[in-house]
């Protein structure tokens, strides 16, 4: 036992907050004493449980509680789901007859908690400058379209490099979101205000005067309407390429709650790169995001849209320093790619306020390039990894020189049609259907 004890206590892993010990089967005296001696060798939290009994030396239940749930999550034999045993070798032992499984919690981020004391001095980018640049036009063309970027209102810290790049990023569908994911600092209610009707046709002539030559289209999550907003964004989209043909649109989306009716009506619209956010590993999603996202309802959407058109260029993008291991970020970043996904991101988390996850870890550089280079290794189109990265990150450059400037550059065909059935057998929440988006009654003149 003293060898497997050994083991754990020098682990480079990170510390285990409790080892949680389960006694199947425990018919003999000896069997029982063996655990016993097993768990006060590993130290004072831990918790030990038979088929009968069950011991606790931890002083708060709430906390053995919420770290059993944490083990829970992460263990689970679907193909799409990664254990701790899965990502740091296979830690179950069999001690002389007694049938013991022994599992490590790894780490979760979470609210109101210690984060690294100081940020690293890598977190610094250049001031955007020169009163006749490209960044002081667009600024002052916002201003004067009163449009809502989310360049300005989420402070990126890349607004200098994306707007001179004549790259921007506006909110459609209001500003409250009827989600709560533990990571973001937007307005939430069940009910938010109704979306304006004409949004798509004053975005459209808005986005024609401030000269930019890729637009990204985002918006909150709209649980509440019918569609989640994708009639909304369809047309906005053709609003665009009607008032604008050589412009570029991205559209950032929610996941439409599965609904592959609604992505479908996005994906067929004439937009140029369908993008909706992962976000994290599978295993932090249920700590990470609201209840109505997941890992596999994220990963369904991206093949929904790369099937409806195969033509058409997806996008996603994670986020680090939350607690995910590098075993985790790689399974993470091979699944993406195995739906077809063309674009990936990767940036380190910051957290908006004290109300939201805390950083767990500030991730080097030098490990973003590291897993920059296995995503390109498994063909991604582009991909742009680093700290200071966003989802939108300089979106058009990459686009025009990387896509559009390569004649061979192609997208990604469709993900097979096993894993598009395995995708929707595990997230059987809509099967699509007729929606129908209830527009006003208007009339236009050619003016």
């Amino acid at each position: 036992e003293t060898s497997h004890y050994r083991h754990y206590r020098g682990s480079s892993e990170r510390t285990a907050s409790a080892i949680v010990l389960e006694v199947k089967n425990a018919r003999s005296v000896r069997r029982i004493m063996k655990a016993v001696v097993f768990a006060l060798l590993a130290g004072p939290a831990v918790a030990f449980q038979s088929s009968k009994t069950r011991w606790q030396s931890r002083t708060s239940r709430r906390q053995v509680l919420d770290e059993q749930r944490e083990l829970d999550l992460g263990l689970s034999d679907d193909p799409f789901s990664h254990s701790a045993a899965d990502s740091h070798g296979d830690h179950s032992h069999a001690h002389d007859g007694a049938e013991m499984e022994l599992h490590v919690p790894m780490t979760v981020p979470k609210v109101g908690v210690a984060m690294p004391e100081t940020r690293p001095d890598w977190f610094r980018v250049p001031a955007p400058s020169g009163d006749h640049s490209k960044f002081n036009e667009v600024k002052d063309k916002v201003k004067e379209l009163g449009l809502a970027t989310v360049c300005e209102e989420a402070q990126c810290p890349n607004i200098g490099e994306c707007w001179n790049g004549g790259t921007g990023t506006i909110m459609l569908l209001g500003d409250t979101c009827t989600r709560g994911c533990r990571f973001c600092a937007v307005k939430t209610s069940s009910t938010p205000p109704p979306p304006d009707a004409f949004e798509p046709f004053s975005t459209a002539k808005a986005v024609t005067e401030w000269g930019v030559n890729y637009v990204v289209l985002t918006s909150v999550d709209r649980d509440d309407l019918p569609d989640g907003g994708a009639a909304h964004f369809a047309l906005t989209v053709e609003m665009l390429k009607k008032s604008k043909p050589d412009i570029r649109v991205e559209c950032l989306v929610s996941d439409f709650q599965g609904d592959v009716t609604s992505i479908e009506t996005l994906a067929t619209s004439p937009l140029d790169v369908y993008a909706h956010n992962v976000e994290t590993v599978e295993r932090l999603t249920p700590y990470v995001r609201d209840k109505r996202a997941g890992y596999i309802q994220s990963l369904r959407a991206l093949a929904a849209a790369k099937s409806a058109r195969p033509s058409l260029y997806t996008k996603t993008s994670l986020m680090l320093g939350l607690g995910e291991s590098d075993e985790e970020v790689r399974q993470a970043i091979s699944d993406i790619r195995s739906v077809g996904v063309d674009v990936l991101t990767l940036g380190q988390y910051l957290r908006p306020t004290e109300q939201h996850l805390a950083v767990v870890e500030y991730v080097h550089p030098d490990k973003f390039d590291e897993f920059k280079q296995y995503a390109l290794d498994l063909g991604y189109s582009y991909v742009a990894a680093g700290p200071l990265v966003r989802s939108s990150y300089k979106a058009g450059e990459f686009f025009i020189e990387h896509m559009i400037a390569d004649p061979d550059s192609k997208p990604a065909p469709p993900p097979p049609a096993e894993l598009v059935a395995e995708l929707k057998a595990r997230c059987p929440k809509h099967e699509g259907g007729a929606v129908k988006v209830h527009m006003p009654e208007t009339h236009f003149t050619s003016a």
